[in-house]
């Protein structure tokens, strides 16, 4: 984006509240364009519905630029787990008498949480959420049998599939995975089931409109570029175009979804 804009771009983190320290700090800036967030799925939809107290509201406070990209999650299980299928998974929820299935994640009202919370609404199955303090712990204990699945990102999954730790039984996204694209979609069994991890530029309500078009077309260029391509093939982030007008009804929807499944699991942050 430098080149194209002729200005250095300058990456500052802000970590903290699943993100949304720094998403604050963005709103609160001159809506001039030199302020900018890479807001996420969580920042700009998640956050919302499981922080009581949010200090921003994706929908008023922020202004959509850019779609940078998404990816979707694996439902993944161990590589030698009884589990062929997600029917199967499923099916051993479902058992009258039993005890249901758990699943692990990176913590309360995470992407990985909600993820499990719907199939659980979905199936009208017994399953069990175990909170961990990061993925990488949850995706051990699905490992070791300590969990029975978990949505793990398919860049990071990859390689225990391929050595027959984890095996993959659906993707979280309307369609397959570029990375893993024997994974078929949830979405086949549960219809609408459409999650995915994106990540948006966005900047703070009230930015002129020349601004807004311009910062707009420099990430179009940008994402079109052989460097850039190469960095979120490797990532295993998947690229998809949406206009500059469909942003705000975009935020809006997946405000809503995810809304309504933090809701069905009265979900919160940690």
């Amino acid at each position: 984006m430098s080149e194209e804009l002729g200005q250095t771009v300058v990456v500052e983190n802000r970590p903290g509240a699943g993100g949304s320290i720094g998403t604050h700090e963005v709103v609160q800036a001159e809506p001039d364009g030199y302020t900018l967030s890479m807001g996420t799925v969580g920042t700009l939809a998640i956050n919302k519905s499981i922080f009581p107290d949010l200090p921003y509201d994706p929908e008023k406070d922020v202004t959509p630029i850019a779609f940078a990209g998404y990816t979707p999650t694996l439902l993944v299980v161990r590589g030698d787990s009884d589990f062929k299928t997600l029917e199967d998974l499923v099916e051993r929820s479902r058992a009258e008498g039993g005890d249901g299935v758990t699943f692990a994640s990176a913590g309360n009202g995470t992407s990985g949480h909600l993820a499990g919370e719907l199939v659980k609404v979905r199936s009208g199955g017994n399953m069990i959420h175990v909170p961990y303090r990061s993925a990488v712990d949850g995706v051990a204990s699905v490992i070791s049998g300590e969990v029975d699945f978990m949505f793990y990102h398919p860049i990071s999954a990859k390689p225990y599939i391929e050595s027959g730790e984890l095996r993959a039984l659906g993707v979280s996204g309307a369609k397959r995975s570029s990375v893993v694209p024997d994974a078929p979609p949830i979405d086949d069994s549960y219809p609408d089931f459409d999650l995915i991890a994106w990540f948006l530029l966005a900047g703070p309500a009230g930015m002129p409109k020349d601004v807004t078009e311009k910062l707009h077309n420099a990430v179009g260029v940008a994402l079109k570029t052989e460097a850039t391509r190469k960095v979120l093939e490797r990532s295993g982030i998947e690229q998809d175009t949406i206009s500059l007008s469909e942003l705000p009804p975009f935020i809006s929807g997946e405000v809503e979804k995810w809304g309504e499944i933090a809701k069905a699991a009265s979900a919160q942050a940690n």
